[in-house]
């Protein structure tokens, strides 16, 4: 096992279950060095959005390699402020343009667009989703993108989204970690074949901070991020975490050399938190 395992999505496209995230990490030297070193680490996954203002770096980076594009899973977003059919795929060529390439391997839409509001009208909450989605349907039709999915939708969002969509999403990439686990979203897009995917998938940092783990990386010879990268891995989530140093990128990748017990499984579920950011059906953004 290695880097480059997958998990094949329901159009048949495979996805590598571990990627680099790159939320925060600024643009240009930051960012070209990150993705420099995942890749030199055997890294094939970059996950970036529109709204990181990143994504020229990471195109550079990507050249800089002299790797070819079809080795790569490239994944990038849509943002709130370009919801809407014509507005998506605009957004859409603005982020080829930037990363100089031309097809994602996966485009997601960031956020469930929520009215100003505040009401929980689904028409009004819904009606830009909808037509965001069928912009992404086309963009998949047409092979501009080989994988098309959501992010930060919960059950509710993603039952309304799927009433009227022509195609199921693919993958939904979420807050999920081990305070955090989103049992009930899992079961339903399990249900339904979408891949869960984890953002902050060790909880900005603060998962260093839980005993439980300190204590199961003492047990295992592991530290505390490859005990809960490798807790993501055998519940069948994709992981992105995100660092800016090279130690910590392979330290991350480090994870299937062992396996946590299902004793030790059960542990962690028991483990009590909240979301460390938005909720989904309260963004103000």
């Amino acid at each position: 096992m290695s880097l480059t395992e997958s998990v094949r999505l329901h159009n048949g496209v495979e996805m590598p279950k571990i990627g680099l995230g790159t939320y925060m990490i600024p643009d240009c030297d930051p960012v070209v060095k990150a993705v420099n070193a995942a890749l030199k680490a055997g890294y094939r996954h970059v996950d970036t959005a529109s709204v990181y203002g990143n994504e020229k770096g990471v195109g550079t980076a990507i050249k800089e390699s002299g790797m070819s594009r079809k080795e790569m899973f490239l994944v990038s977003k849509v943002w709130n402020a370009d919801h809407g059919y014509g507005q998506t795929l605009r957004a859409f060529e603005h982020s080829l343009g930037r990363l100089g390439t031309d097809y994602l391997d996966l485009y997601l839409i960031h956020w469930p667009r929520v009215a100003t509001s505040r009401t929980l009208n689904d028409k009004v909450i819904f009606e830009q989703d909808n037509e965001t989605w069928k912009a992404l349907e086309k963009l998949y039709k047409t092979k501009r993108v080989r994988a098309i999915g959501v992010s930060n939708f919960n059950t509710r969002q993603l039952k309304k989204l799927m009433k009227d969509a022509k195609t199921i999403p693919m993958v939904n990439q979420v807050e999920l970690h081990p305070q955090f686990p989103q049992d009930e979203l899992r079961e339903f897009c399990k249900k339904h074949n979408i891949v869960m995917e984890a953002w902050a998938p060790l909880m900005q940092g603060k998962v260093f901070e839980i005993q439980l783990m300190k204590d199961l990386a003492k047990k295992y010879g592991k530290d505390v991020g490859q005990i809960t990268l490798r807790w993501h891995y055998q519940r069948d989530v994709v992981v992105i975490p995100k660092s800016t140093r090279p130690d910590r990128i392979v330290s991350n990748a480090q994870i299937f050399d062992f396996e946590i017990s299902e004793a030790d499984m059960e542990k962690v579920a028991t483990l009590k938190g909240e979301r460390i950011g938005p909720d989904p059906e309260n963004i103000d953004f």
